[in-house]
């Protein structure tokens, strides 16, 4: 079974930094697209980041410059490296792919990590 797990919210002072990671595990063929999404209370879910599979990044404006979406060569798992962060980042941060597998081209979305920016 595919899924994608992530992992590493936690609750930081503005201003400050985190790294959120995302494992995709089951029989996957090839990885297209990997990303993360966000949704706040109250909000509907956002693109945060995207990397394609020729490695190609994509951000929403409101995270230029403070966010890199990565996936160091030869590992299956990718981040998200938070930087600069404000109050308005607190959200539930989801990671997502598009893959193929035996079932062939799927979209896959985790759980979710809590991420709290807060004095």
């Amino acid at each position: 079974q595919v899924q994608v797990v992530e992992s590493g919210g936690d609750l930081v002072q503005p201003g400050g930094s985190l790294t959120l990671s995302c494992a995709p595990s089951g029989t996957i063929f090839s990885i297209y697209v990997m990303g993360w999404h966000r949704q706040a209370p109250g909000k509907q879910r956002e693109l945060v980041a995207s990397l394609s599979g020729d490695g190609k990044t994509n951000y929403a404006d409101f995270v230029k410059d403070r966010f890199t979406i990565s996936r160091p060569y030869g590992s299956s798992t990718w981040y998200l490296h938070m930087s600069s962060l404000k109050p308005e980042d607190t959200a539930v941060y989801y990671c997502n792919m598009r893959a193929g597998g035996p079932h062939g081209l799927n979209d896959y979305w985790g759980q979710g990590t809590q991420v709290t920016v807060s004095s």
